[in-house]
């Protein structure tokens, strides 16, 4: 049945006001990992006021002094990361290899945010006047209230805290409630570290939980990363809040272009990782593949080859290519998603929305499994299924004939801007896609997943409202303040402005 767990708030461990609990639950064989404590209105407000109360001393201390703490994390990161990838793989779902791949984004990314700590932050500038120095200095914000996804519950959560921390804010964090044991060992990590009470709390809980975090008023900024739904929600709530900030990096119906000069062992390659990897669970899966019709029937050939025959299994075995869906509830939408292309009159090429019994591994018959769905659509229909996130192993074939112009139009007709690739060996097919494609993730003869923490993670239209994530998430949980200082005794205005004050003649 699992252990018992509770929250951390103001340097304790407690259960809250509320003794509603939840379950997590393991998605590949149903076995209940542990228990954990609904928080309530009342606890974030607890978390906020201690949050609130520590950001003082906490700013005051130097921002090295402050990554201190951050490396504790990360060698702890580093010494359990095998451990950490299983239980990612145990309660996310994903396969192995990408359970332990988290916890290792997860420590480049607190890696980063400490060694930044050491570099420069900030802009010395001349001024217009030879007696004055101007500059540029970052202040932090204050308490940043942070909700993370289940489809990376270590990663993304750094993602959100190690610059927040390290710039001098205090964090409550609302991890997702599918994945509330990853979040438990990251506190505990936090704990580990020494770091001062109030200055990390958690709350678990739903919906709910997040909300009263993005509501209070003493909330300055929130972090989100989820699905655009909720993303454009959480924006609309914080603009309300005059100063108030939201930085929400949302979903994507994204695609790659896999133009006549392709190289198809690169495309079907990467074609398979952007669109299985995770179950398609990630938000920059691929969910449309927009194949020019000089190379479309030999890349299908290939592509459904292996999509036939992608290993679905046992998250925790190093041969499983695929693991399960996250939930119940989600594996009826990706199901409801795969019935509606039928609906829509697609052709349909690979339907494993209903794995036989001998691909379900002994006892995993509770799991949530679905495999590979694919079919071809016309790019210029206007379909439900071609145009809404699935997120899941849901892809369309969209066959492309003319240049690299007629593929980069059909990649950006979509209201989502998230992340997108070319497959292509001329240089002036990928810059034209470079320039021109509507995403705030681009790649070049590469799937469309895979990010680093030193570039900046968001996107443009649905999919992000303008502060993206990992190293770029300083914008949104700093403010910058312009600093001008007078070294002499008189003062000299620029812009020839005079510094002399005339009165009326008496």
């Amino acid at each position: 049945m699992g252990n018992q767990y509770k929250q951390y708030i103001d340097g304790e461990w407690t259960t809250g006001e509320s003794t509603e609990t939840f379950t997590s639950e393991n998605p590949a064989t149903g076995e209940t990992l542990g228990t954990f404590h609904h928080g309530t209105e009342t606890d974030v407000e607890r978390a906020v006021d201690a949050a609130e109360e520590a950001y003082e001393d906490w700013r005051s201390l130097s921002r090295i002094n402050r990554a201190e703490y951050l490396w504790d994390v990360y060698h702890e990161l580093r010494d359990r990361h095998e451990e950490l990838g299983e239980i990612v793989s145990m309660e996310c779902g994903k396969e192995i290899s990408e359970g332990k791949a988290d916890v290792t984004e997860a420590w480049h990314m607190v890696e980063w945010a400490a060694g930044d700590a050491r570099h420069p932050q900030g802009d010395v500038v001349p001024s217009e006047v030879a007696s004055k120095d101007a500059y540029m200095r970052r202040k932090p914000r204050g308490v940043v209230g942070c909700i993370t996804p289940w489809n990376f519950p270590v990663a993304i959560p750094f993602w959100h805290m190690a610059v927040t921390l390290v710039e001098g804010n205090t964090v409550v964090w609302k991890p997702a409630e599918q994945t509330p044991w990853c979040a438990q060992i990251v506190a505990e990590m936090m704990v580990d570290a020494g770091i001062p009470d109030g200055v990390f709390n958690l709350v678990q809980g739903y919906g709910d939980t997040g909300a009263a975090i993005v509501d209070h008023d003493d909330v300055n900024t929130v972090l989100f990363t989820g699905s655009a739904e909720v993303g454009q929600g959480i924006a609309s709530e914080v603009a309300q809040y005059p100063g108030k900030r939201a930085a929400c990096e949302m979903g994507g119906k994204n695609a790659i272009v896999i133009t006549e000069k392709a190289d198809l062992d690169t495309a079907v390659h990467s074609a398979v990782m952007s669109s299985f990897k995770t179950t398609g669970q990630r938000c920059v899966s691929s969910e449309r593949l927009i194949v020019h019709a000089d190379v479309y029937d030999e890349f299908k050939e290939r592509f459904v080859s292996l999509a036939e025959d992608v290993a679905v299994g046992d998250p925790l075995e190093e041969d499983t290519f695929m693991g399960p869906l996250i939930e119940a509830e989600h594996h009826e939408k990706v199901r409801e998603y795969n019935e509606l292309a039928r609906s829509e009159d697609t052709n349909v090429l690979v339907d494993r929305t209903e794995l036989d019994d001998r691909e379900i591994p002994d006892g995993h018959e509770d799991g949530h499994w679905v495999g590979p769905f694919v079919y071809e659509a016309d790019p210029d229909a206007d379909l439900r299924c071609t145009s809404e996130e699935v997120f899941g192993p849901h892809v369309a074939l969209l066959k492309y004939e003319g240049d690299i112009e007629r593929g980069v139009e059909i990649q950006n007709d979509t209201e989502y801007g998230l992340a997108g690739a070319v497959i292509s060996e001329d240089y002036r097919q990928i810059n034209y896609y470079r320039d021109h494609a509507e995403v705030g993730l681009a790649y070049g003869n590469l799937p469309c997943i895979g990010a680093e923490v030193q570039l900046p993670f968001g996107g443009v239209k649905k999919s992000g409202n303008g502060f993206p994530s990992a190293r770029e998430i300083i914008e949104a949980v700093t403010d910058r303040t312009a600093w001008t200082l007078n070294n002499s005794r008189d003062i000299e205005m620029a812009q020839g402005l005079s510094a002399d004050i005339t009165t009326k003649d008496e």
